[in-house]
């Protein structure tokens, strides 16, 4: 994604809601990429998530979730640097920086190949990081009223990012489960599970067809 010229290397996402605003989400722990909430669950978390039509993406921007991979934790490394380093294997710093990474090897999985990443201007695109709910999907169903504050929280908060194929990013752009799913589906389970912690720690609504997805998705769970 390019915004204002620059490169955020997140999916495409793109509009508004007439959610009920909330101040803060729920206390639901939720890491990405790790093991999740077993089947039983994940069925109740979705059972009790609201169902009702997606909102209108009317007054949508990247920038209404604030400046991209802000460091919002304060620890002197930004948002999309922590997800690298959390996510990928073998890396390699800038010399002098215990922060910035060159290069590394995500088991990407989304497409279950491993990509072996390098930073640069025509390389970096190769690796990005996906909101697991896209913020496009989140303004859709209960972001629009958000304070800018949570908006931000929830653009990097580490239990909604994975960090991903790119081009496979770049295919979901703002789709929910019943709009896109990953093409490795041994990931189906893991995706949807995700998926359902998020908007139920956020309190964010799926729509009937998201919900039949999700529903499919999890019964694919051992």
């Amino acid at each position: 994604m390019v915004v204002g010229g620059r490169p955020y290397w997140c999916h495409r996402e793109g509009g508004a809601s007439t959610a009920p605003t909330r101040t803060s989400p729920v206390s639901t722990p939720v890491v990405a990429g790790s093991p999740t909430v077993g089947k039983a669950v994940a069925l109740r978390l979705l059972g009790g998530l609201r169902v009702r039509p997606a909102g209108s993406m009317a007054g949508y921007s990247r920038a209404r979730f604030g400046p991209a991979w802000e460091d919002v934790d304060g620890n002197g490394c930004d948002t999309r640097n922590d997800i690298l380093r959390r996510d990928l294997t073998r890396i390699r710093y800038r010399p002098g920086s215990s922060c910035i990474v060159l290069s590394g090897r995500l088991k990407d999985p989304y497409t279950g190949r491993v990509i072996h990443f390098v930073r640069g201007v025509r390389t970096s695109a190769a690796v990005q990081i996906d909101h697991v709910v896209a913020l496009g999907d989140a303004w859709q169903t209960g972001a629009a009223r958000w304070t800018p504050t949570l908006r931000l929280r929830y653009a990097n908060d580490p239990a909604v990012l994975l960090a991903v194929d790119g081009p496979q990013n770049e295919a979901k752009g703002d789709s929910d489960a019943s709009e896109w799913l990953p093409p490795n589906n041994a990931y189906d389970c893991r995706y949807a599970t995700q998926q359902v912690q998020i908007k139920a720690k956020y309190r964010l609504w799926v729509t009937p067809a998201e919900k039949r997805a999700l529903t499919r998705s999890i019964a694919t769970c051992r």
